[in-house]
């Protein structure tokens, strides 16, 4: 019986090694993946984190280590440095740059359209294109709601010389508005929006412009042509832990909204996180039957055509050089 024991106790010991050998081994294969937001923490980074409380990117054999950021230029700069390798940013910034010649392609692609709304004053309130007309609307250079407002008179058959662009600073733009020295001003629904209604209390009149054919590409992961040669592999298990973390803050967004918070600890309300993480969620979408993710051709080839409206950009490089969908698969 002694002997019995002995030869149990010495098997179980082996099997102990053992497994901590392979969890060992598998530790060490996890490859770090360096990931840079183009800005600061907002709900619609919610996703990132629920994945990683959740051990979405363990379970895909890589170690994520987020950053927030300061501009999308800043952040293509650390991609091209190698100080990342991959950001997250606007689609409409990285098809800029890539046509100018950098070297960085669209990995993924999770808003075909920028969740962009121009909101306005109850008393005043814009909520279809005809009602801009005779309005003023702030602007600053760069910024995505008003810098295509011609294309938007164009496809909606308004008069843009109706229009006053008022010119300022992006940091005085929405203060400008709430002192009512502007009719109109462009937020995002899944960031400025929830925060301004909670902060005036007041429900701001609101004219989508993606529902009136204004399609800007949003939130994109982007990789440099370097790094997906050399990290393709982590990368593509990257995006497939995304696909996972985002499906899974669809179905509880308070747990992504709980998340973020762990990190975001100056952040807003639960409430207006919460809001910021539904209004992302409802952004995200592929066509049927592929990828969270997927790069659709139409919808990179429209936005170098809508960069060439306000910008001599010289000839447009191929489709081809803005995106690939090879590691979604």
């Amino acid at each position: 019986m002694f002997h019995t024991k002995g030869l149990i106790r010495g098997a179980a010991l082996v099997a102990t090694a053992a497994l901590a050998t392979v969890l060992a081994s598998h530790s060490a294969m996890a490859e770090d993946v360096n990931v840079r937001f183009s800005w600061k923490l907002k709900g619609e980074y919610g996703f990132f984190y629920l994945g990683q409380q959740n051990g979405l990117y363990k379970d895909a054999g890589i170690t994520l280590n987020l950053g927030e950021g300061a501009g999308s230029q800043a952040a293509l700069g650390s991609l091209i440095q190698g100080q990342e390798d991959a950001v997250v940013l606007p689609g409409i910034f990285a098809i800029s740059a890539i046509q100018k010649g950098m070297p960085v392609k669209i990995i993924a692609l999770y808003q075909p359209e920028s969740p962009i709304a121009l909101i306005s004053h109850p008393d005043k309130p814009v909520t279809t294109p005809k009602d801009l007309e005779g309005k003023t609307i702030a602007h600053s250079v760069g910024e995505t709601g008003t810098s295509y407002l011609d294309v938007f008179c164009q496809i909606n058959n308004i008069d843009c010389s109706k229009i006053s662009k008022v010119q300022m600073d992006s940091q005085s733009r929405v203060p400008q508005f709430l002192q009512k020295q502007v009719d109109v001003v462009s937020v995002y629904k899944t960031n400025d929006l929830p925060v301004l209604e909670d902060r005036t209390g007041t429900k701001f009149p609101t004219l989508d412009l993606t529902e009136y054919g204004l399609l800007v590409p949003g939130m994109a992961v982007v990789a440099s042509d370097e790094g997906i040669a050399k990290k393709g592999a982590a990368l593509k298990s990257f995006l497939a832990a995304n696909a996972k973390a985002i499906e899974l803050t669809r179905t509880d967004p308070a747990a992504a909204t709980a998340a973020l918070k762990v990190v975001w600890q100056g952040g807003p309300s639960d409430k207006v996180i919460q809001e910021q993480v539904e209004a992302t969620s409802a952004s995200i979408h592929s066509p049927a039957g592929e990828p969270i993710g997927f790069v659709e051709e139409k919808a990179i080839a429209d936005a170098i055509k809508l960069i060439g409206s306000v910008e001599a950009i010289g000839d447009a490089k191929p489709v081809s050089t803005f995106y690939t969908n090879e590691l979604l698969k």
